[in-house]
């Protein structure tokens, strides 16, 4: 590849393939040899990082003169340079965020939207630029591309207008304006294209799979009729249509370009085999344009061991499932920095947060803020907490005859509504979010039914200021889409059901196959441990009636192309491992009830039953574990949880055996502090040192901790 330096060049870059080390050394080949004048070079991408690692990478290799940018930052250098000149005067202000015009617009045609509302109108006027759709051609665009839009087209329509008429009374152009005035310039002045293109007579353009028609037509500006052109990307890692990105230019570039040199990157140097032959298997299903021209790798790594396929009877055995598995990868040797987890959308988070935050593992969002962080959930709270002050005087509660219609009555008045709204995008994320909220409650209730609104709110208090406790570089919580470009030694793609991926309004074919290329992109992060889960029902006890991924079928064992059939085995199959046992309902000691909540089943006991708690001895408790947090610098439930603390002075354990069945002591912690506790539950003084220092890198404590809270049913349905 790096000796063809002439005419157009389409490179088929597999994941994993060495994409940009493959271009960034033909670049330099061709600096080098004495083809490629390096100021006559314009290498373009989609993100600051990637320009920013390409140009870093020509540095080395001795191409520094070479630009390298994203196509917003070309176009407005370029725009900036060429306004006196084809317009006169200075180039109209920037417009860095465009929605307080947006809302202005939407007032002025007496359109009223929320914050959110505003996220995905905003969204939508971007999308439309981008396919170089006008405002009255805006209804038409949308019916035509199967999108499905926020709000009734010809209402977005007559916002888009007047937007574009307050942007010309005000002076001010936004991002997408920077790329069609430049496409308008190129086109109306011969002059300047024939200026630009004596400049820049040689362009790469990387992940050209993602370009929008827009810039498409700014690329053929910029080329003219020349035809020295290199572009790379991989049609089956297309997952942002949603955004005007298209892989129709990559596979018309040889329709376009005939006598076009075309490479095939299929090496895969990032993953084993088996992962490799996942991800082949995945693709193989696929129907459509890209799936026709899709790349089969071949892995370059050496063997390791099979992708993990895991059922769980529910999600919060899931989350503890994976805490647990992660904490196998650690103690193992694989950095925390190297571990991901993997969801279709952002709400999923908040019971994986609470998880790990259980078993002491460190972790770090990606792209989204924590549950608790977020403003619906913050704002939320609020109106609950309010709520729970008033009691019976809350005209809100009037009707509200338990938990859990309370708080539906009280999350109505913050946007929460029965039913999800149409299609993607923000007003969708506040509802996921809110409606986690609401099965919170129902959660809660179930477990347990006498309490009230007050008690949730402090349950949430609870888990908030848990969650907000200060943590290293540690396991990475990110959507599939925002884990393009990145890889980790061990990735857990989790929620894998059907409604969740595919996403339950992806309705039409394309919308189904872009999901499927979203969980390949998913099982391309990872290097070596690749697990997948998914979970039959929400909370435990529910009915079990989920289904598996349809992207599975065929490739998990007991199942068939086609097939939707669940694993045979209990707990889920695991391929290269064992089957996990499903362990049975854990019954209350003194009534003989089944336990639901997790921090009932750490008592083993219903929160109503009497108690036998020595309660000096759970002092001592709290004041032994407080000074063990504070010599190892992490928060006092790392160490244990008040519920293992209450439940070791109730069990009064004489030996390490009776110890470690007391749910929330497992076989590190037992090791690290069981002698300690020991000593207290004789009565015994014990020295002030603590026990054995946490590891510095992954600040480990925890050992097959049971959640603590009954929020971990907590999970979020289908949404963007």
């Amino acid at each position: 590849m790096a000796t063809a330096l002439h005419g157009p060049v389409c490179v088929l870059a597999g994941a994993g393939t060495g994409k940009t080390r493959a271009i960034t050394h033909r670049i330099a080949y061709g600096v080098l040899a004495g083809v490629l004048p390096p100021a006559s070079v314009l290498a373009v991408t989609f993100t600051n990082r990637a320009a920013g690692e390409m140009r870093g990478r020509l540095r080395q290799l001795g191409a520094g003169g070479v630009q390298a940018r994203t196509f917003h930052s070309a176009a407005l250098r370029q725009l900036q340079f060429f306004w006196p000149k084809a317009i006169g005067g200075d180039l109209p202000r920037l417009l860095e965020r465009k929605v307080q015009l947006v809302a202005e617009a939407a007032a002025r045609c007496r359109i009223r939207l929320d914050r959110n509302e505003l996220r995905d109108v905003t969204g939508e006027i971007e999308w439309a630029k981008v396919t170089q759709s006008v405002p009255e051609d805006y209804p038409a665009a949308v019916a035509k591309s199967s999108r499905e839009a926020p709000r009734d087209p010809a209402e977005i329509s007559r916002i888009y207008g007047l937007y574009e008429q307050l942007k010309r009374e005000r002076s001010v152009i936004d991002f997408e304006d920077v790329l069609l005035l430049m496409v308008g310039i190129l086109q109306e002045r011969p002059d300047i294209a024939d200026t630009v293109r004596r400049q820049y007579q040689h362009f790469v353009v990387d992940e050209y799979q993602d370009v929008s028609p827009l810039q498409q037509r700014l690329l053929e500006l910029w080329l003219g009729d020349r035809e020295s052109i290199c572009v790379v990307g991989d049609a089956s890692q297309t997952i942002y249509s949603f955004t005007g990105a298209t892989p129709d230019h990559l596979l018309d570039f040889r329709t376009r370009h005939p006598g076009a040199t075309v490479v095939k990157l299929v090496r895969d140097y990032r993953s084993t085999p088996q992962v490799v032959h996942l991800a082949n298997g995945l693709l193989a299903q696929a129907r459509g344009r890209a799936a026709e021209h899709r790349l089969e790798l071949v892995s370059q790594r050496e063997t390791g061991p099979e992708p993990v396929y895991t059922e769980y009877p529910d999600e919060p055995a899931e989350a503890e499932g994976v805490a647990r598995r992660i904490r196998e990868l650690m103690d193992a040797g694989v950095p925390a920095s190297g571990i991901a987890v993997l969801y279709r959308v952002n709400a999923q988070s908040e019971v994986y947060e609470q998880a790990l935050a259980d078993a002491g593992v460190p972790y770090q969002l990606r792209g989204a803020e924590r549950f608790f962080e977020r403003p619906e959930v913050r704002e939320a709270g609020v109106a609950l907490r309010g709520a729970a002050r008033a009691g019976g005087n809350d005209p809100l509660l009037a009707d509200a005859v338990d938990l859990p219609s309370q708080v539906r009555a009280v999350l109505g008045g913050t946007g929460w509504t029965p039913q999800p709204p149409a299609g993607s995008g923000a007003v969708r994320d506040r509802w996921e979010s809110l409606a986690a909220l609401v099965r919170l409650a129902e959660d809660f209730a179930r477990a347990r039914p006498q309490a009230a609104l007050a008690d949730l709110v402090a349950e949430l208090d609870e888990r908030a200021n848990a969650q907000h406790a200060p943590t290293v570089e540690g396991v990475t919580l990110a959507s599939l889409h925002s884990a393009k470009g990145l890889e980790w030694d061990a990735v857990f793609l989790v929620g894998l059901t059907d409604g969740t991926l595919p996403i339950s309004y992806a309705k039409t074919d394309e919308q189904i196959e872009e999901e499927r290329r979203l969980l390949y992109v998913g099982v391309t992060r990872a290097r070596r441990h690749l697990s997948l889960s998914w979970a039959l029902s929400r909370s435990p006890g529910g009915r079990g009636g989920r289904r598996p991924s349809r992207f599975l079928a065929g490739l998990r064992p007991g199942s068939s192309p086609g097939g939707g059939g669940r694993a045979g085995a209990a707990g889920g199959v695991e391929r290269g491992g064992r089957s996990r046992r499903r362990r049975g309902p854990v019954r209350c000691r003194v009534c003989g009830r089944t336990l639901t909540d997790a921090g009932e089943i750490k008592l083993m006991r219903c929160e109503g039953c009497p108690s036998d708690l020595d309660e000096e001895l759970y002092e001592r408790l709290r004041e032994w574990r407080s000074a063990q947090a504070r010599q190892l610098g992490q928060p006092a439930y790392c160490v244990f949880t008040d519920k293992t603390l209450m439940a070791i002075a109730e069990a009064l354990p004489d030996n390490e055996a009776e110890l470690a069945r007391i749910p929330g002591v497992g076989g590190r912690k037992l090791q690290r502090f069981g002698a300690d506790v020991l000593a207290l539950c004789a009565g015994e003084e014990i020295g002030a040192d603590p026990g054995e220092p946490a590891d510095e890198q992954t600040g480990e404590q925890a050992d097959e901790e049971i959640p603590e809270s009954v929020t971990e049913a907590v999970t979020n349905p289908p949404g963007k």
